[in-house]
């Protein structure tokens, strides 16, 4: 900040102060969305946040009040509502503040900026009157921030005020010079000892306002606020210190501001010495640190409590009084942009719609989707879209060049020459559309009664059988899809006999089913995996009509047949083989398929 200095009273120059400036960490903007998202919702109560800065550490570079991803609480529930601090560290002077994060930009830009400086000011006027202060000298340095984040384009808008109680009339300095050329040999070297002792001691790294005194015999000492009564009068030198973040040589930090307030309220000077400590690479420098005295004429109202007086802080931005903007979208891994951008709007929906929502649930749920078809595409990207990540596709088919155009994971270069395998292709596009999923592809025919094995195959079939067991096993929900009806009969039965969660989506020509398959046998006392899949048969004398709690047991795809399923492809026109329906009602059909499978997943009784 450039002074003109002017004529004061006592024949001093007006003491002006170099402002705070602010740096913002990435990280913090990442908790803020995610308290936002997951915790706060709508709401605007302010939050309190903590501030980190330090002495000034560099000639020609002044140190920022900086917030971190620590300066925000948790978003978590187990947590406390005020960030958790780790005190005593040297580069670290933490300092309270508050946080008023609005919900739109158009609120943003109209709140009453003046009336929350007001309010914080209040808050240092009342801790100087109370002796908190004293006790607590980094409540001098309170800041307030107003801010708001576009969760969408990541992009956040923001400003900082660090509350200053004004003097008027304002303090005059007098002989303001580096604190070498202030102190003899003796008892600069004596202070710098004393200084170190301070910084160096976790008792004492992070107390940024103390008492520096200095005996006839050039010895300094250092002493907390609380400790003026035993200093005062006592024949040697006193020197109010402060941590100093700014660099110039002409004037001081922000923070000498409210001490000077504390100093006039408190204890009536009007007449004081202070030192504005800097350090050089971790080391005290009393070269650059500046030692001065403070004339202060006793503004009018100063006494009354509960007249607060006027204050002043908005930071500037490149010298207007505007917010700062920040995007964080270039910045970020590709990857972890679309994981936030996908769960963007589910979390939304738990601010008024659905509070209920319980995401992880979804995102730990093992999906198997037998058939990669129409309706097998659609369901998987549903899924995605409600946030479950863990997704399998079961099909022995290849892409042809029929299906694009109703299977949505599917292009005309997946047709090419003789086609992908299904399972496969639909992998890689989910992975396009979403990096994160964890997909994954089995290529393999599920077997089917009514379809004759020859005996050179046999061998084969069981291993199919047993493979689909294992898959079945290994997950926890199953979505039938394919489009035969003998295509679910196998897997219906495993599904049964392992109380898996089974839904059905089967389409006709205008009309279309969505079903939840009833549970199995009430216990199961062995190991699937181990046993041949010819005796699974046996397990279906444990099924019964009624659930363990008396009432009746859901049925299965296959409850109302009569005869055994067969060959439905056989002997078939072309228009009979192929699943000729709508274009419509496949998404329709998954799309409830889904919600079906949430809803289940959120019952009580599911």
């Amino acid at each position: 900040m450039a002074a003109k200095r002017e004529s004061g009273s006592g024949g001093g120059s007006i003491l002006q102060f170099a402002p705070f400036q602010s740096s913002v960490d990435e990280g913090f903007w990442h908790r803020l969305s995610s308290l936002k998202l997951n915790k706060l919702g709508i709401d605007e109560s302010p939050i309190p946040i903590t501030g980190f800065y330090a002495p000034c550490s560099h000639l020609q570079v002044s140190n920022h009040l900086s917030l971190l991803t620590e300066s925000l609480p948790s978003d978590s529930d187990e947590q406390s509502s005020t960030a958790e601090i780790s005190r005593g560290s040297r580069n670290k002077c933490t300092v309270p503040g508050t946080l008023y994060n609005s919900n739109t930009l158009e609120s943003f830009y109209t709140i009453d900026k003046q009336s929350l400086l007001k309010q914080e000011a209040k808050k240092i006027w009342e801790d100087i009157h109370s002796g908190k202060a004293v006790e607590d000298s980094t409540v001098l340095s309170r800041f307030l921030v107003i801010s708001f984040a576009d969760l969408k384009k990541w992009s956040f808008h923001y400003w900082f005020a660090f509350p200053a109680l004004v003097l008027d009339p304002p303090a005059t300095v007098v002989d303001l010079k580096p604190a070498s050329l202030w102190f003899s040999s003796q008892e600069a070297e004596s202070v710098s000892a004393a200084c170190s002792d301070w910084r160096n001691s976790s008792l004492t790294a992070d107390v940024p306002y103390f008492l520096l005194t200095i005996a006839p015999n050039s010895r300094a000492t250092i002493r907390h606020l609380k400790d003026w009564e035993a200093c005062e009068g006592d024949g040697q030198k006193l020197l109010f210190g402060f941590y100093d973040p700014c660099h110039l040589q002409n004037h001081p930090g922000w923070p000498l501001r409210n001490f000077l307030a504390l100093i006039l309220t408190r204890w009536k000077l009007k007449s004081v010495l202070f030192l504005c400590y800097r350090e050089n690479r971790g080391f005290t420098d009393l070269g650059l640190s500046l030692v001065g005295e403070a004339l202060i004429t006793v503004p009018q109202g100063w006494g009354d409590h509960q007249c607060v007086p006027n204050t002043v802080g908005w930071e500037l931005n490149k010298g207007r009084k505007v917010p700062r903007c920040i995007s964080l979208a270039k910045s970020m891994d590709p990857t972890r942009l679309a994981i936030s951008a996908a769960d963007l709007n589910l979390k939304l929906m738990r601010w008024r719609q659905l509070p209920s929502l319980n995401l992880d649930i979804l995102s730990s749920r093992k999906c198997l989707l037998l058939g990669a078809g129409t309706l097998g595409c659609q369901v998987a990207r549903m899924l995605m879209a409600w946030g479950v990540r863990k997704i399998t596709l079961l099909d022995n088919g290849r892409v042809a060049m029929s299906n694009p155009l109703r299977q949505s994971l599917y292009t005309l270069d997946d047709c090419l020459n003789g086609g992908d395998f299904k399972a496969m292709a639909a992998v890689k596009s989910l992975e396009r559309i979403f990096p994160a999923v964890a997909a994954e592809g089995v290529v393999m025919a599920i077997p089917m009664p009514g379809h004759p094995v020859p005996c050179q195959e046999e061998d084969s079939v069981l291993d199919d059988c047993r493979r689909l067991t294992d898959l079945i096993l290994s997950h926890d929900v199953i979505f039938l899809l394919t489009d035969t009806r003998e295509s679910r009969w196998l897997p219906t039965l495993l599904c049964a006999n392992t109380n898996k969660i089974t839904i059905t989506a089967a389409l006709g020509f205008d009309s279309f089913l969505v079903m939840r398959h009833g549970p199995g046998p009430f216990s199961i006392t062995h190991d699937v995996k181990t046993e041949a899949v010819n005796g699974l048969s046996a397990d279906m004398d444990n099924l019964g009509l009624n659930n363990r709690d008396g009432g009746q047991r859901l049925g299965c795809y296959f409850c109302n047949d009569v005869v055994a399923p067969t060959d439905s492809t056989a002997n078939r026109t072309l228009d009979q083989q192929c699943t000729v329906t709508r274009p419509g009602l496949a998404p329709i059909a998954s799309a409830l398929a889904v919600e079906l499978f949430v809803g289940v997943l959120h019952h009580p009784k599911g």
